[in-house]
Parts: structure tokens; C-alpha cells; sequence
């Protein structure tokens, strides 16, 4: 066991001698058990894009945890691992006429909407809907700003909820979304002030919403950034100011006001590793002339390690405690340049006599691993996974 990774979850990677993601479920529950006691009274709808597996899903759903989804498909799976339908929201304000119906169909009556003519769209296929306005944010601060796509400002948000309430919508709520691995309470700071003018607009027009999305954003405690330095998030004072927020927000709505939040790799990406294998450890000169290692593993950005261009997975080679370590770039199996860390100025020191077929370790990598996949790229297929002790009543591999 390593201080990195609980001891259930090196037990299971130990254990296997294949390729594959192994997940920590009851790492996870345990986490969410935190982000309950730390804001307390806040509703959690887990976004499943960020580990789509039903097992996961189920469990959360069991510990009264909803869904966040972006389609009629994550709609659809979400119902099957069994989340009410009552706690599920599409949170996607990208859909089409056909999503909306579809969505409506199988019962969902909350829609995150962020224009007058998704507003329109709405008000035809899911008529009477509760609609949530997301308010767009600069995403300073996150490794992903997600700050041009979604998302209106607080004035164009006032004008939406008017319009969604003309067209016989229910104006239920505001969101915001601080970008995906945030790491300043500041952030949250911003966007919760944006959220109190919003309201206050809303009041004066006769709109009282009844609760407010505070989105994705919390981060995962286990990554380090594109030069090697572990990342190191003030959770603690990003929870301080999310519940110092949220009080803000009641007193400036004067009513009651409920509260949402849609983690997503903050839950799953520490309590999920993948076992993988050394494919080879070459050295080669570069066009500079210089000698460079390179360390190719057996996934890579197409079969479970997609934001390698924007982090550096921890890796642990198992038997090899000891001994030189040569500076490398690590890579992935395929043909294709851009699968590889996109930061050779910042090297991984790994063991010098690594050979062909050696175990490896990718912790913290249970976030994304199974959603941002190709399904056979070069041939390599998606991982496979399994879990750190078998819940009973669950599949040993998926």
C-alpha cells in the first residue's frame, strides 16, 4: 500500500494481473458522506458524465443522491441503476426538440436553459416545465474554465426567467458553474455575489425562484498539474464560502430557498485507479539532438487517461521501490502524437529498469476513465473494470 491510494483499492490493483479500472465504491460513498456533513442541506446531483457506471450510480441513489444529466440517454441509465426520476434534472442547456421530448417522456420536469429560444423550445415539448437559468461565469481559477459555451449573463438570466414564465414555464431556479476542478474559494465568491444581484432583479419583477444550482466545480484532492506539482485545493474554505454564500443568498431572497450541487470527479476520481502495463521504456534523441526517455503504458488518451493533456496522473510501479529513475514523457499506446503528456518540459522520474509488461499504477484517475473513451482506437479497447471488494449483489467487472 502506498499513502496514495486506501488500502482496499492497492489490495485490488495488487490483486489483478490485467488491465483495468478499479473502482472504490465505498471510497466513494465516503466522500459523499463528507460533502453532506460540510454542506448540510444542500441537495446532491451527481454528474454522471464524470463516471457513467451503474454501480456507482446506484450506490449514490441509495444514499438519496440524484443525477445531473446532459441527455435522454444518461436520463435513461440513470432510471434503470434506479434514481427517481423526481431527482433527476437535465442539466444540459444544449438539446435539441427531440432531447427535450425525450427527456419529458420519461418523466423528467426540471431543464437548466440559458436562451430565450431553448426557453420557446421548451415551452412545446415539455410544457409546464420548472426551468433553471444557468448564469455564466469566467471560470478563472479552474484547469477547465468552461466559460464560452454555457451559460448568460446575470441580466440576459433575468430576461430568460421572464420569458420561460410568459411561456407558462415554472421559473424555478438560477445555477452557476465555477469550471471543472476549481481551486480558489474566490471563484465560488464571484459567482455567489452574480447569484444575489440576479435574485434581487427576479424580486423586482415578481419572480421568487426556489432554489439555486451551485453546480459542478469541487475538486479531486489526488491530481498534479501539467509540470508534476500535486494540486492542492482549499476545500475547506471553498465548503466555508459555498455555506457563507448560501446563507447570503437566503437573506437576500427573503423566502425559502433550496440548494443543489452537481459534483462529479470530486466524488469519483480519487477513489478509482487503472492497472495498466509497461508497454516500453526507449531512449531516442530529439530533433535538438538530446537523448530523451520516452515510457509508453498500455492506455493512454483514448482508453481511460483523456485529460493527460492538461494534468499528470500519479504513477505507481509496483516492485520497483527502488532503484535509479530516468526523466521521461509518458505516453500511450496508439499511433498518434497527441497521445501523450503535452508538457515534455516537465518530465515524470520513473524507474530506469522498468521492462515490457510491468504493472503500473494511474491513481486518481476514476473520473472520466470510462466516459472519455473510444471504443477500439488503433484497436485498444476501453478498460474494463471491477471493484476494491466486491459489493455484494454487484457485477465483479463491467
Amino acid at each position: 500500500m502506498t499513502e496514495d491510494v486506501s488500502a482496499p483499492l492497492a489490495a485490488a490493483l495488487a490483486a489483478t494481473t490485467e488491465d483495468r479500472l478499479v473502482y472504490d465504491l465505498a471510497g466513494i460513498e465516503r466522500r459523499y458522506d463528507t460533502l453532506r456533513r460540510e454542506l448540510p442541506g444542500v441537495r446532491v446531483r451527481f454528474a454522471m458524465k464524470a463516471c457513467p457506471v451503474d454501480e456507482v450510480l446506484t450506490a449514490l441513489a441509495r444514499r438519496g443522491a440524484g443525477v445531473d444529466a446532459a441527455s435522454p440517454g444518461e436520463v435513461a441509465q440513470a432510471l434503470r441503476a434506479g434514481v427517481p426520476a423526481g431527482r433527476v434534472h437535465y442539466g444540459n442547456t444544449v438539446k435539441s426538440d427531440r432531447n427535450i421530448a425525450d427527456a419529458h417522456r420519461l418523466g423528467i420536469r426540471t431543464f437548466a436553459t440559458d436562451s430565450p429560444q431553448d426557453v420557446a423550445a421548451l415551452a412545446v415539448h415539455a410544457p409546464g416545465a420548472r426551468v433553471f437559468c444557468r448564469v455564466a461565469t469566467g471560470g478563472t481559477g479552474a484547469v477547465w474554465g468552461l466559460s464560452h459555451k454555457f451559460g448568460c449573463p446575470p441580466g440576459d438570466a433575468v430576461h430568460v426567467m421572464e420569458r420561460a414564465r410568459e411561456a407558462g414555464l415554472v421559473p424555478a431556479g438560477l445555477s452557476v458553474h465555477v469550471g471543472s476542478q476549481q481551486m480558489t474559494g474566490e471563484a465560488w465568491h464571484a459567482a455567489l455575489e452574480d447569484l444575489g444581484g440576479t435574485l434581487r432583479a427576479l424580486g423586482r419583477r415578481g419572480i421568487r425562484v426556489d432554489h439555486v444550482n451551485l453546480g459542478g466545480g469541487l475538486p479531486a484532492l489526488g491530481y498534479r498539474d501539467r509540470h508534476g506539482t500535486p494540486l492542492d485545493p482549499p476545500l475547506d474554505k471553498i465548503f466555508a464560502v459555498i455555506r457563507e454564500g448560501a446563507a447570503e443568498l437566503r437573506r437576500i431572497h427573503g423566502a425559502p430557498l433550496d440548494f443543489v450541487i452537481e459534483p462529479g470527479r470530486h466524488l469519483v476520481a480519487d477513489h478509482g485507479a487503472i492497472r495498466a502495463h509497461v508497454a516500453r521504456l526507449t531512449e531516442r534523441r530529439g530533433a535538438d539532438g538530446e537523448p530523451r526517455y520516452w515510457l509508453y503504458l498500455s492506455c493512454g488518451k483514448f482508453n481511460g487517461l483523456y485529460e493527460m493533456d492538461a494534468l499528470q496522473y500519479r504513477l505507481v510501479f509496483p516492485g520497483h521501490t527502488d532503484g535509479p529513475r530516468v526523466p521521461a514523457v509518458v505516453a500511450g499506446p496508439t499511433c498518434d502524437s497527441d497521445d501523450a503528456y503535452c508538457h515534455e518540459e516537465a518530465l515524470v522520474p520513473v524507474p530506469a529498469a522498468l521492462a515490457s509488461g510491468d504493472p503500473v499504477w494511474v491513481l486518481s484517475s476514476g473520473a472520466y476513465a470510462t466516459s472519455y473513451t473510444t471504443l477500439g482506437f488503433n484497436g485498444f479497447a476501453p478498460l474494463p473494470y471491477a471493484w476494491a471488494g466486491r459489493p455484494e449483489g454487484d457485477a465483479a467487472d463491467g
